[in-house]
């Protein structure tokens, strides 16, 4: 069993003990309203229209905004989320928040600016756009570069973690067992189509946000009852006192380290290691926004939800989905500064201060049939990633692949069959790697794991589509180089820069830590992961116009924009306006 498997495993078995009736009660009904709904759903779309090819993988015209933004909200939310983020809030604080409120200002963006040049170039897929953009060559590589990465990164991750913290829950014996439930759930949603998937969304969302939003208010009466020793807690005063016991938790721009040796688990070691994770105010000028701007507006596990509705409906759910973002810290990111000031005050029992059990261990204070809820949320989180990115997986092979390389002539009723054959393949694949952690997931944390191995591909990939978006000049060539590029530079940016350039250039700076690796003390010395995504993106933008400058002044295949497509309603203004304003006032107060 991994360090990471431990940690949730021991500090989440104690709470079956305390699982009572009203708890699977709770959970069981969830499984049930989700199921049926899902039926529901599936067979009244059978009535209505055929099981065409656009209506299973996109759901085209049929999801209304507030279903486009609960499904891109259910999609993105997951384990790694509730487990991992609440990790970093114990560790770093609402720092980590940056990750869920840049995002809204990223989802703005793409509403605005993106969405309309997809919708308008008919694109249902990134592959299409990179094929209809650049070229075939470009289109097919990025698809199969694609498809290992949803399976073997985000799929594997998604199945893994999720299954290790609600086997916790259970008492750390039915890993396994857990595994193949959570895909079974995710089969019969992602069986139906996109629009089996947005809809029941709606209702995991709603799960989601509720089962956190009672988390956290638990949690906040708790840290007031332990910590204050008052008999009857408030969550008001259990918000103030995380905030007067962890005020270093409540600060958005974390102060530069001095970047010179530290002793493990001082002080300074520790601060060094928070700002190579989120390094303050830089890394709003670097990585933060390739890395929201790329998931959110590049991404066909995100993207999928809007490709198939009118112009309008998407940029409201878009929209949507931005405004619930800001909530999103609250439900998991708050817990694990709670669970923070709990174990600073030793009222953490048997915790180790393994931050991914920061969420579970706050799990253990929830009264009878809340318990029930809060474990519903998190499985509403997992399944519905599964599901999301599951018919991904399906449209990325079904229409980029098998129709185009495969099987010219396949039917309406062909590429369904062979999007969902294609679903049953991969989450098979999924399982077979998951089973005993073939991929080292656990060892390394799932959160760490996506974001590390997305990150290396996530420079070149949002260098293409920003240029071959707004700039008519972009090549092929340049293009194809770019996606090596890209990802060759985030390579040595992250293993070999120190080496050769030393730890202090005018690019960068290298710190130094030290942690406990294997039962090892273990020096490490690094650049923040999202300055070297800065500088990936830099330098491959720059070849990229490079070689676009040597080609036509106009690019035959570039996209036709004029203004007028750029206009908003006067009430998409006011979404846009009313998120800018909370989030102004988030950023202010935590600054």
């Amino acid at each position: 069993m991994s360090n990471a498997e431990q940690f949730i495993t021991n500090n989440l078995s104690a709470i079956m003990n305390s699982l009572n009736p009203k708890d699977y009660i709770v959970f069981i009904l969830y499984f049930i309203v989700i199921v049926s709904y899902g039926l529901y759903i599936y067979y009244r779309k059978k009535q209505v229209t055929a099981s065409a090819s656009h209506d299973y993988f996109l759901a085209e015209g049929s999801l209304t905004w507030w279903a486009i933004g609960a499904s891109l909200i259910a999609s993105n939310i997951s384990a790694e989320q509730f487990i991992g983020m609440s990790g970093e809030g114990f560790f770093v604080g609402v720092a980590v928040a940056a990750y869920e409120w840049i995002a809204a200002i990223a989802l703005i963006i793409i509403a605005v600016w993106f969405i309309p040049i997809y919708l308008k170039n008919k694109i249902y897929t990134m592959p299409q756009f990179l094929k209809v953009r650049y070229n075939e060559s470009v289109a097919l590589i990025m698809a199969v570069f694609w498809l290992f990465l949803y399976i073997f990164v985000n799929f594997t991750s998604i199945l893994y973690l999720g299954a290790v913290a609600i086997n916790g829950l259970l008492g750390g014996n039915y890993l396994h067992e857990i595994m193949i439930v959570l895909m079974l759930m995710a089969l019969l949603i992602t069986l139906g189509g996109m629009k089996v998937i947005g809809y029941t969304d709606v209702i995991q969302v709603a799960v989601l946000i509720i089962g956190g939003l009672a988390t956290i208010y638990m949690a906040l009466i708790i840290v007031d009852e332990r910590v204050n020793g008052v008999l009857n807690g408030s969550a008001v005063a259990g918000f103030k006192t995380l905030m007067g016991q962890a005020p270093e938790h409540f600060h958005m721009i974390l102060p530069k380290p001095a970047s010179t040796p530290t002793v493990i688990n001082t002080p300074e070691n520790l601060s060094v290691q928070k700002y190579v994770v989120l390094p303050g105010i830089a890394m709003y000028f670097a990585g933060q926004w390739i890395v929201n701007l790329n998931y959110w507006g590049c991404n066909q596990y995100i993207t999928q939800r809007a490709l198939g509705a009118d112009l309008q409906t998407a940029r409201k759910g878009i929209l949507f989905a931005g405004f619930l973002k800001l909530l999103m810290p609250i439900i998991v990111m708050l817990p694990g500064i709670a669970a923070f000031v709990l174990y600073k005050h030793g009222q953490l029992p048997g915790f180790q201060g393994g931050k991914d059990g920061a969420y579970s261990a706050i799990l253990g204070f929830l009264p009878s049939g809340l318990k029930g809820l809060a474990i519903a949320a998190l499985t509403a989180a997992i399944v519905a990633s599964l599901a999301g990115k599951a018919n991904s997986i399906s449209t990325i092979f079904t229409l980029d692949i098998y129709k185009k390389y495969i099987n010219k002539e396949a039917d309406e009723k062909k590429l369904v069959w062979t999007g969902r054959a294609t679903v049953i393949v991969a989450m098979i694949i999924a399982i077979v790697f998951t089973w005993k952690d073939l991929l080292g997931i656990g060892g390394e944390g799932g959160f760490t794991f996506i974001q590390k191995y997305t990150g290396f591909i996530s420079p070149g990939v949002f260098a293409m589509f920003i240029l071959g978006f707004f700039w008519k000049r972009t090549t092929g060539s340049a293009a194809l180089v770019g996606m090596i590029l890209g990802f060759l530079l985030a390579i040595f940016f992250n293993n070999y820069a120190v080496s050769i350039f030393g730890k202090e250039t005018w690019l960068y700076t290298a710190y130094e830590y030290q942690k406990m690796e294997g039962g090892v003390v273990k020096t490490v010395i690094e650049i923040p992961f999202l300055i070297n995504m800065g500088w990936s993106f830099f330098f491959t933008v720059l070849t990229m116009i490079g070689i676009s400058l040597a080609g036509p002044k106009v690019n035959p295949k570039a996209f036709e924009i004029d203004s007028s497509m750029f206009k908003v309603k006067p009430s998409i203004m006011v979404l846009i306006v009313i998120t800018l304003i909370l989030l102004s006032a988030l950023y202010i107060k935590f600054w």
